[in-house]
């Protein structure tokens, strides 16, 4: 792969890379979520939103293979460059741990339709990845799970999330400010000049 830089908008480092031809091929966010009552209650309206067509909960490791499934089925869904990848996930990524949290939206079948997981450090709690299942998407679901979650770290005392994506991808950017998540970073990705700026 051709070598990339990721540098914030804000960064000298963007003056000096364009200055030496680099150029611009993808644009990333970051946002922030701080909880209040109001907010609380708008999630729980978007995860009950979503329980007259789905069950949203909490990830087991008993639910893996479904994880796995759904992953494979939306591998090629990330838009943006290195900034917004997604590897794939292995059987070890798509289990839980006390770290690694993962809610789920299932049919009544027991279908994995959405699923967000989230990794929770010291003092941040990071979003890893949100995604839903074609033909499931305009739902709401997407916002639901990561909503759940949420909600659930909230209650054993997380206080500060953080979340991003491409701007590629207007329909999660939206999404996330259904949340309450305010954009507060924006991330450049640059390659040696080979592709026009956009």
């Amino acid at each position: 792969m051709q070598e990339r830089r990721v540098v914030r908008a804000d960064a000298p480092a963007r003056s000096e890379l364009e200055a030496q031809g680099w150029v611009m091929i993808a644009r990333s966010w970051g946002a922030g979520l701080a909880l209040d009552e109001q907010r609380r209650e708008r999630l729980r309206h978007l995860v009950d939103r979503a329980h007259p067509l789905v069950s949203v909960r909490e990830v087991t490791a008993s639910d893996a293979e479904a994880v796995l499934a759904l992953d494979r089925e939306t591998a090629h869904d990330y838009p943006g460059d290195i900034a917004t990848a997604h590897e794939a996930l292995t059987t070890a990524g798509a289990t839980p741990t006390a770290t690694h949290r993962g809610w789920g939206a299932f049919t009544a079948e027991g279908l994995l339709v959405a699923m967000t997981f989230a990794d929770t450090g010291p003092d941040v709690t990071e979003t890893d990845f949100t995604v839903v299942r074609r033909g499931w998407r305009r739902l709401g679901l997407g916002s639901a799970v990561k909503a759940a979650g949420v909600l659930a770290l909230a209650d054993e005392g997380r206080t500060v999330f953080r979340t991003g994506g491409s701007f590629d991808n207007p329909a999660s950017i939206a999404a996330n400010r259904s949340l309450g998540y305010e954009l507060d970073e924006e991330w450049l990705t640059y390659a040696p000049g080979s592709r026009p700026a956009r």
